[in-house]
């Protein structure tokens, strides 16, 4: 069974306390709803824990189906022995950037939230739901039977990611990573066809954020709310960073149209498991507000300096697009 840990670096070392898998997702469902696919174990069903084979990996990004491959073809008849195989190395985690995009996408289907979170979640979407409803009714706009949507903005511009995205548009010689407060607010102020007023949800790591002016300036129609003004700040507040994460990414898994930014891993995910979503209820139309749960890249320019509309690359054969982000994206 893996621990999950979050990906930080300047001064969060306090952060990175990883959680084990079975306290954000439910095992026995994972394992149930991927059976004949992916199985995980507990660490504490091994009987022998002493006698531990060390199989060396390079730096783990790296890795090919040819390299793998060809690593278990000469040791593969050392592991009988052994319960236990440690990855040692430079990078020793194992992330199967060689996995085709269709295939990785089918854990999302098997990951069922614990209770806790979920029902966590369930409160900041219904405090969204709740503050959009009494917008809609004050201004005369409520239709009825139409449940009232929302848009979960990633905004990405916490201390930590700036630091990462200039040296990344440095290092690749890319213009298109870094997106300013302003910039995002913009471009999702020209999503065409938005109906307002809407409420804008704001996933932002508060303790890395050093901007406090995130709510000022956004376009009429358009109600920005972040933690504190939601008045959920105590729910995120009793939990670690990684828990946090993960209700953040359930309301923007939920939120009826989602703006990310495509060379985080974070928005990646959540518009590669809105696509499969969408896939599995037979949509058809992915990109646009055409689609069930459309998806935008506020880092690229769209139609009517709007963000651009994103859509997971679901015939991708490997996952390199997703791991390290990416300019190009399935929707034109």
């Amino acid at each position: 069974m893996p621990s999950l840990s979050a990906s930080l670096f300047y001064k969060e070392v306090d952060l990175l306390k990883p959680i084990s898998f079975d306290k954000v997702f439910q095992f026995e469902k994972f394992n149930s709803l991927c059976n004949g696919f992916v199985q995980l174990g507990r660490y504490s069903e091994v009987s022998n824990r002493t006698n531990v084979f060390e199989l060396q990996k390079g730096s783990g990004r790296r890795w090919t189906v040819e390299k793998d491959l060809g690593q278990l073809r000469q040791t593969h008849h050392l592991y009988d022995e052994y319960e236990i195989i440690r990855i040692v190395g430079k990078n020793p985690f194992l992330w199967h950037d060689h996995w085709p995009v269709k295939d990785y996408a089918k854990i999302f289907e098997c990951l069922v939230l614990v209770e806790e979170i979920s029902s966590e979640a369930d409160k900041v979407v219904s405090k969204i739901k709740e503050i959009g409803l009494e917008e809609r009714r004050r201004v005369g706009s409520l239709e009825k039977g139409i449940d009232v949507p929302y848009v979960a903005v990633h905004m990405r511009i916490e201390k930590d990611w700036m630091i990462h995205c200039k040296k990344l548009e440095q290092r690749l010689n890319v213009s298109e990573i870094c997106s300013s407060k302003e910039q995002i607010m913009q471009r999702v102020g020209n999503i065409a066809g938005l109906k307002t007023p809407i409420v804008i949800y704001l996933a932002v790591a508060d303790d890395l954020l050093e901007d406090n002016s995130i709510l000022a300036g956004w376009n009429e129609g358009l109600l920005p709310f972040e933690k504190k003004k939601l008045g959920v700040l105590d729910i995120y507040k009793k939990q670690p960073y990684l828990i946090q994460s993960a209700i953040d990414y359930e309301v923007c898994l939920r939120s009826d149209v989602f703006v990310g930014n495509s060379f985080s891993t974070f928005s990646s995910l959540v518009v590669l498991d809105r696509t499969q979503k969408m896939i599995s209820m037979g949509g058809t139309e992915l990109c646009g507000l055409d689609a069930r749960w459309p998806s935008y890249a506020y880092n690229l320019e769209g139609e009517s300096n709007g963000p651009r509309s994103w859509a997971a690359n679901m015939s991708d054969l490997s996952l390199q697009a997703i791991s390290y982000g990416s300019n190009h994206i399935s929707c034109p």
